[in-house]
């Protein structure tokens, strides 16, 4: 694993809504058969502070998945891939939704360096509760 700082900025914009967060942390980069792994924990401003969250990435396709702690037990796993629709299960704090995930755009442009970025644009649907289009970009520092 290597040491590596990164930016994560996250955009979401729902109802006439808009929210950004931003934040510059620490995280590990590998390389297996052929995928890159990034691994990162959430800070406050995520609203997730403790969780770990692990990127694998290869070509275009992108699998999320994010661990919770003993104090914050929320986790999930999302596939973003373009022209594809993901579905499963959202956990969070305040319990589990059904979720959607329509993937329109992974720009991936991170070396086994630690050099580039990776950008994810897609839209996420927790039913019954709220639809938001989103955008997620990791620019390695």
């Amino acid at each position: 694993m290597k040491k590596i700082m990164m930016r994560i900025i996250g955009k979401q914009a729902s109802d006439g809504d808009q929210d950004q967060m931003e934040f510059v942390t620490e995280g590990e980069l590998a390389e297996r058969n052929g995928a890159l792994y990034l691994i990162y924990e959430e800070s406050e401003i995520s609203g997730m502070p403790g969780c770990k969250t692990r990127l694998k990435i290869k070509d275009n396709y992108i699998s999320m998945k994010r661990l919770g702690t003993k104090t914050i037990p929320a986790g999930t796993e999302m596939v973003f891939e373009p022209g594809k629709v993901f579905t499963g299960p959202y956990d969070t704090p305040y319990g589990s939704f059904e979720m959607e995930v329509a993937t329109k755009e992974v720009i991936n442009e991170l070396t086994a360096e630690g050099t580039g970025r990776v950008r994810i644009d897609y839209k996420m649907s927790l039913k019954g509760l709220v639809e938001s289009h989103n955008l997620l970009c990791i620019e390695m520092l």
